[in-house]
């Protein structure tokens, strides 16, 4: 097949990839701005390289001509959480959602491979607007733990390397390394609500620094510097005793202040 046809093959799903990445970005940044925790710890997307699609064209006998409807994942998403409890939440947030078509799903979570694999795919269907109008296509959404997908990665570069053919005592300590990442995710889980706690009251403190910083920015274009100075040390001073709530006491009189100048600002426009 001639490459300028693979590439008008392909570019639908280049951005059937993009598409869709960067919504389940989108999501993640929702959950951000109403301070709640995100199920979804990051996402990223791929297109399968060709040489990749000849290959399984050749090992599962595919003709080229059906390659856009045999092979089901030419488009992949990959989405990472924090702890097996929240593949489920992806799952059902995916069929929520009125702009992709859920066409089949594999538990490999709670039915996991022989090799020890485990992740949870569902094989989707997808509408990309192109030059041309409308193009429906396949894409394969791997839901996974952090700790899943670093056996996974690995894995997959071992089959790569043995081409199938993987000696029985690596096999043996990849199955053993299978064992300890559910294990790990196991114990992930049972510390979940500590860590919730502990990453929430960091992104509540960033948030806040965030807005106050911004505030002292702005008050540098309008109030004096002696007291842009005292605010400063005061921030300083506040920042150092790690408190959310004396930080947000701050914020609170800091924005008075900075509505003090802006309602100067608006009478001085007016005169």
């Amino acid at each position: 097949m001639d490459i300028k046809l693979w590439r008008e093959i392909l570019q639908p799903y280049e951005m059937a990839v993009d598409e869709l990445t960067m919504k389940f970005n989108n999501m993640i940044k929702e959950y951000h701005l109403l301070e709640e925790y995100s199920p979804i710890e990051m996402v990223n997307g791929r297109v399968k390289k060709i040489s990749s699609i000849l290959e399984k064209c050749q090992k599962k006998n595919i003709s080229l001509d059906d390659v856009c409807d045999k092979i089901e994942d030419i488009a992949g998403i990959r989405i990472i959480c924090q702890f097996v409890e929240d593949i489920n939440k992806v799952v059902s947030l995916i069929h929520s959602r009125t702009d992709i078509k859920v066409l089949q799903e594999k538990d490999y979570i709670t039915n996991m491979k022989p090799s020890g694999y485990r992740s949870y795919h569902i094989i989707v269907d997808y509408t990309v607007q192109t030059l041309n109008g409308p193009k429906s296509v396949k894409a394969e959404i791997q839901i996974r733990t952090l700790a899943m997908n670093f056996w996974a990665t690995i894995e997959h570069s071992l089959q790569y390397k043995y081409k199938q053919n993987m000696p029985p005592h690596i096999r043996e300590r990849l199955s053993a390394a299978s064992t300890a990442i559910i294990n790990l995710d196991k114990e992930m889980s049972r510390i979940r609500d500590e860590i919730m706690d502990s990453q929430n009251s960091f992104r509540v403190k960033a948030n806040i620094i965030s807005e106050i910083l911004n505030l002292m920015q702005n008050l540098y274009k309008s109030a004096n510097k002696r007291e842009i100075l005292k605010i400063q040390e005061e921030f300083y001073r506040i920042y150092r005793l790690d408190d959310i709530s004396s930080l947000t006491k701050f914020l609170k009189e800091l924005d008075i202040i900075a509505e003090g100048y802006r309602a100067q600002s608006i009478d001085a426009s007016f005169n």
